[in-house]
C-alpha cells in the first residue's frame, strides 16, 4: 500500500476536493493540517516549489495539488501510484 499525505488548510476548497477523491477511493492517508503553522508551509514551499495547498506527496514524491491529483484519477494513473492496479 503506498504511503499518501496531504498537506492542507481546514478552509481551502481544493483541499477538501482533494481529501474528497482520496476518501472516495478509499485510500489511507495522512492529513497534515498547517493553519496556523506559518514555518511549516515556508519549508514545505521551499521543498516543492509549489505555493498553494493542497501539496500531495505519494511515497514521498510529490505529485502536485487538487488538479494534479483529479488528473492523476482521470488518466488511470492514480491507481497505478496507490498499488492498486
Amino acid at each position: 500500500m503506498a504511503q499518501v499525505k496531504v498537506y492542507i488548510w481546514t478552509s481551502c476548497p481544493y483541499c477538501l476536493r482533494a481529501c474528497s477523491l482520496l476518501d472516495d477511493k478509499n485510500v489511507s492517508y495522512e492529513k497534515i493540517i498547517l493553519d496556523g503553522k506559518n514555518s511549516e508551509l515556508s519549508a514545505l514551499r521551499q521543498k516543492t516549489g509549489h505555493r498553494t495547498v493542497p501539496q500531495i506527496f505519494i511515497n514521498e514524491e510529490f505529485i502536485g495539488g487538487y488538479d494534479d491529483l483529479a488528473a492523476l484519477e482521470s488518466s488511470g494513473n492514480l491507481d497505478k501510484m496507490l498499488g492498486n492496479s
